[in-house]
């Protein structure tokens, strides 16, 4: 077995008991607020395999709404991240399914405000990693361990080259870039892994190229 980092061995600084459980529940919880732009008003998690079978033993449930919160996963908040739900307005539900997922630590948040929802699902493979498996109805993989931009566009040729670009004038390299469409020429989606933090100037280019309808972000 081959490891990165001494991290791959110990797993991340966290608030216990688990890292699969807690720190990977945690991070997914964080990266789906990423993603949204903002702190929801409401949230629906459902919970599927052991994340189902034990989210209340092993803090799954605190874990990710601290993440929500937008607590790192040493973070001690996560211990009263109820009472600092309520305080922050953010009204959430566990709900435990039985259908059976590729991996048995994924969880599916939907989640929304006055201004819009989003459904993002993610799995914890262990270690405190994770991976972001589907967002809207969209496949992809995104793990979380790079900054990254999602860019949803109408499946248009041109988006991806002026995407592209826009990084590059930037000095922005792209480690990883994954696109996907859910039908032909309707609404497709990119998912770009960099080596550094986007800027919010940079985002803001992005919106406003042609055909370009949201740009998400998710910082180290």
């Amino acid at each position: 077995m081959k490891f990165t980092s001494v991290f791959d061995i110990i797993g991340p600084v966290m608030i216990g008991p688990s890292s699969s459980h807690t720190a990977g529940a945690a991070r997914i919880g964080r990266v789906a607020r990423d993603l949204f732009g903002r702190q929801p008003k409401w949230v629906k998690i459902y919970l599927y395999g052991s994340f189902a079978e034990t989210y209340r033993g092993h803090g799954t449930d605190v874990a990710i709404v601290g993440g929500l919160l937008d607590y790192d996963t040493d973070d001690e908040r996560i211990k009263t991240a109820f009472e600092e739900a309520q305080k922050a307005g953010l009204q959430f539900e566990f709900i435990p399914e039985t259908a059976n997922k590729e991996h048995p630590n994924t969880a599916r948040l939907l989640m929304g405000d006055d201004a819009g929802e989003m459904s993002v699902e993610g799995i914890s493979i262990g270690g405190g990693k994770i991976e972001i498996s589907e967002v809207n109805g969209f496949k992809l993989r995104l793990t979380g361990g790079m900054p990254a931009i999602l860019v949803v566009h109408d499946d248009r040729a041109g988006c991806i080259a002026n995407v592209a670009n826009c990084l590059a004038m930037h000095d922005v390299n792209i480690g990883h870039m994954e696109v996907s469409r859910i039908e032909r020429g309707l609404t497709a989606l990119m998912v770009i892994e960099v080596d550094q933090n986007i800027d919010d100037r940079i985002i803001e280019q992005i919106s406003y190229i042609p055909h370009i309808t949201k740009v998400s972000k998710i910082n180290n």
